[in-house]
């Protein structure tokens, strides 16, 4: 998915759930892109709050009725230094890739593209997709790997069950299931769903940083409320969450992953480790599409792109924006 914010987003810390660590992040609407935006509620990253682990991205976005928003429309774009990971409530969204990959992204199955020194991407939402709902996030990847080959996996969780509640874990091990998905930094990715009234108590990694969004319903965590739609974050040194839903059935996504350690440049669709390099990244990708004329360095994807090529008749590439009148500055 192409990030169309340049400026991080405000935090609103509901005072009362500080004190016991648990900080509630607001979502903020953004438009997706295209004649007929799709808006996403974007909670990660903030202006106070960058990184969950080395999760640096959350988009929610749904349930849209493609008829009437236009659905996901996201002709080729960049990506550098981090894994976009894809997760589904409804709908279906046909992703393709410069490193040859082609897939369906589904619900229940997590699809996660490792974009390393560079690649390109699109995403649409099929045809045959009347309601689009679901989540996009991105994973920043540490200094050791993030010029590696670029790649792709896909991943279909067994749901796990118990008394009121059923849990997949699409990245990372939790309750006894194991994802075999590669990261390279210890992360978690879950999707929870609770019986209205039910709770669930999860035993936690105490070096996990941990975020809960909340899809549908209502949520207390740990006895403290968050609402529909809000980023719970929990910070390290909890050994166990107390889930309890409300009087709805209750749909949350968990992630967490142990504090990335480093500091980040994240614009636009790429992320790296100075202003140097972001910009640098801009001008190969604008020479690449034939936007800007900039010299696209050798030897650093296929036919020596960075970004790659893409079959003929695809739709045009989107541009980069303009760069900011301002050096980007380090988040972690």
């Amino acid at each position: 998915m192409s990030n169309t914010e340049v400026a991080p987003q405000e935090i609103l810390c509901e005072t009362d759930h500080s004190c016991v660590g648990v900080e509630v992040l607001v979502p903020r609407q953004v438009p997706l892109g295209g004649p007929r935006a799709m808006d996403v509620r974007r909670t990660l990253p903030q202006r106070q709050r960058s990184l969950i682990g080395a999760w640096c991205f959350l988009d929610h976005y749904g349930p849209d009725r493609v008829g009437e928003s236009g659905g996901m429309h996201v002709p080729r774009h960049p990506h550098t230094g981090l894994q976009t990971v894809s997760w589904l409530f409804t709908g279906e969204i046909e992703h393709r890739d410069s490193a040859g990959f082609h897939a369906a992204v589904r619900p229940g199955e997590v699809n996660l593209m490792t974009a390393g020194r560079g690649i390109s991407h699109s995403e649409f939402s099929t045809p045959q997709t009347d309601v689009l709902h679901g989540a996009q996030l991105w994973v920043a990847l540490p200094d050791s790997v993030r010029q590696m080959e670029p790649t792709f996996e896909h991943y279909r969780p067994d749901p796990l069950s118990g008394p009121g509640w059923v849990m997949r874990v699409f990245l990372g091990s939790m309750a006894g299931s194991t994802s075999p998905v590669t990261t390279h930094t210890r992360l978690l990715g879950a999707e929870v769903l609770l019986d209205a009234g039910a709770t669930l108590t999860l035993d936690t990694e105490p070096s996990f940083e941990h975020g809960l969004l909340v899809d549908a319903g209502a949520l207390m965590v740990d006895g403290h409320p968050v609402a529909k739609d809000h980023l719970a974050y929990l910070p390290a040194g909890r050994t166990s969450l107390a889930l309890a839903a409300g009087v709805e059935p209750l749909r949350v996504l968990l992630i967490g992953g142990e504090p990335l350690g480093e500091q980040i440049v994240m614009w636009w669709n790429f992320v790296g480790r100075s202003h140097e390099e972001i910009v640098a990244y801009r001008a190969q990708w604008q020479a690449e599409i034939g936007a800007e004329e900039a010299p696209a360095a050798a030897g650093t994807g296929s036919a020596g792109l960075r970004f790659g090529t893409f079959p003929a008749g695809e739709p045009a590439p989107l541009p980069a924006p303009a760069l900011p009148n301002a050096r980007l500055r380090p988040r972690d």
